[in-house]
């Protein structure tokens, strides 16, 4: 017995959902189907919809079923023909214009209760009310209502019930009810599924104005990172260049270390750029280099890269550092431009200092200053690091990264605009321009106040930093 008692539990685990859920799923696959055809050809539908109101009515009429419950079977059959008709022909203009067939109808009806006959096609009024209902808000569905439901009454009072008042009225007013409570909730169902249809669009859109704006955002941290480890290399490499070419006739010891450091920096340079790279690419995201991006433990090494390029550099550090790593890139970044700017601008005998002060709850404040005596002469359009996108390398200062100095277009460049981005993702200030008479030489002061509460760093817009007006051109 055990055993078949577990026979039909078996059996019965395979037989999958009730019978009813497949006879469910037919129903809602011909209802989508009806749907289907109404929104493809509208007036086939109407035309389907009439024609069988139509042809029930004139059955009904020719057939003489009319009579069997009319309250006077001895009415003139012009008059049944009429009254057929003139309650299911006009349902071909329902959904267009259902307030003037009710203004139709509804005369009919009274004609229809006040000679007895009694119609059963005046109950296609039901469907006309639903057709309202779908429509027209509650108070002019409720005016739809009492004007069809008053036939009824001219029928009870015309012609009393045999069991009584209300035996009339009452089973209409109850069909009519639930005729305007079903397309009440028709147009309920078709609002929420147009609201979700809407939500869903609007979602979409949201969607991808925030991808375009990520993609926007990616491709100028792209193209601050490509800045930063492109030119800061390349300027070490072409430094280390011109001294092994130098020294090669006289030292070949020192040519043969340049040629080395050279190699390093340009490993170090295509190791950076594949980090990058892997991280961009689309496939084989598991593979790529986690490694972090530079922090200030990684300065010692950037410096000495410097210094065996030919640019002395001298450090000077106040506190004790404490900030977020997006505070140390940003340091980090800034040193790395300043420096490179040197090696490219300040020319030969140019040394630099930086100078680091870190300050309580993640503030810090750093300057790099150079001897260099820059570049006098240059070109239209050439970019000008230090002080802006300007006429003629360093000696054309700027205000908040703009040129100065010429009247020239000039070429946008990466390196002050990917500083001024960095600096205001924290709110802080940057100055940069050469330094006042008599001195000699080009500064750039970072500032970076304390740290919000906020586990985030304030976004963009913030107050933009500026960049300290100086004078036009440096002192030779």
């Amino acid at each position: 017995m055990g055993h078949v008692i577990r026979g039909g539990r078996g059996r019965r685990s395979h037989q999958g959902p009730p019978h009813e859920q497949p006879l469910t799923r037919l129903f809602q696959r011909i209802t989508q189907q009806a749907r289907a055809l109404d929104r493809r050809r509208p007036m086939l539908w109407d035309l389907l919809v009439t024609g069988f109101f139509v042809t029930a009515a004139l059955v009904d009429y020719t057939s003489g079923g009319w009579k069997s419950v009319a309250e006077d079977p001895t009415l003139p059959g012009r008059l049944i023909l009429a009254l057929s008709l003139g309650f299911s022909v006009p349902l071909w203009w329902r959904r267009t214009h259902p307030f003037a067939v009710l203004l139709t109808m509804v005369p009919l009806a009274f004609v229809n209760a006040w000679t007895g006959a009694v119609l059963q096609a005046s109950l296609i009024l039901l469907v006309v009310l639903f057709n309202i209902a779908l429509r027209a808000r509650l108070r002019p569905l409720l005016w739809a209502y009492a004007l069809i439901l008053a036939p009824f009454v001219v029928t009870e009072f015309r012609y009393p019930a045999e069991y009584g008042a209300g035996q009339n009225v009452a089973p209409a007013a109850m069909s009519l009810a639930l005729s305007a409570v079903g397309g009440i909730a028709v147009r309920t169902r078709k609002e929420y599924l147009a609201s979700l249809v809407e939500r869903a669009r609007q979602l979409e859109v949201e969607r991808d104005q925030q991808a375009r704006l990520a993609a926007a955002a990616e491709r100028a941290r792209i193209a601050r990172e490509m800045h930063d480890i492109i030119g800061h290399n390349l300027s070490v490499i072409t430094g280390l260049a011109d001294g092994g070419r130098y020294a090669a006739a006289k030292s070949p010891e020192h040519s043969a270390q340049a040629l080395h450091a050279i190699a390093t920096t340009s490993r170090q340079a295509l190791d950076e750029l594949r980090r990058l790279l892997d991280v961009l690419r689309e496939e084989d995201r598991r593979t790529a280099d986690r490694s972090p991006q530079p922090t200030l433990t990684d300065l010692d090494q950037l410096i000495d890269g410097v210094r065996s390029a030919g640019l002395p550099v001298r450090t000077t550090v106040h506190g004790r550092p404490s900030l977020s790593p997006g505070r140390q890139l940003t340091v980090y970044r800034v040193i790395q431009e300043a420096l490179t700017n040197t090696l490219k601008h300040g020319g030969p005998g140019a040394t630099s200092q930086i100078e680091l002060s870190y300050e309580s709850g993640g503030a810090v404040t750093l300057t790099v200053t150079d001897t260099g005596r820059g570049v006098t002469t240059g070109f239209a359009g050439h970019e000008d690091e230090k002080g802006g996108v300007g006429a003629g390398g360093r000696g054309s200062g700027g205000s908040k990264g703009s040129g100065g100095g010429s009247n020239k277009p000039a070429t946008g460049g990466r390196g002050l605009p990917g500083m001024l981005e960095r600096t205001a993702l924290y709110g802080g200030t940057l100055d940069a321009g050469p330094l006042p008479a008599p001195d000699r030489g080009w500064r750039v002061r970072l500032h970076l106040p304390e740290e919000s509460p906020q586990p985030t760093p304030k976004k963009a817009p913030q107050p933009i930093p500026h960049i300290q007006h100086l004078p036009e051109e440096r002192p030779q």
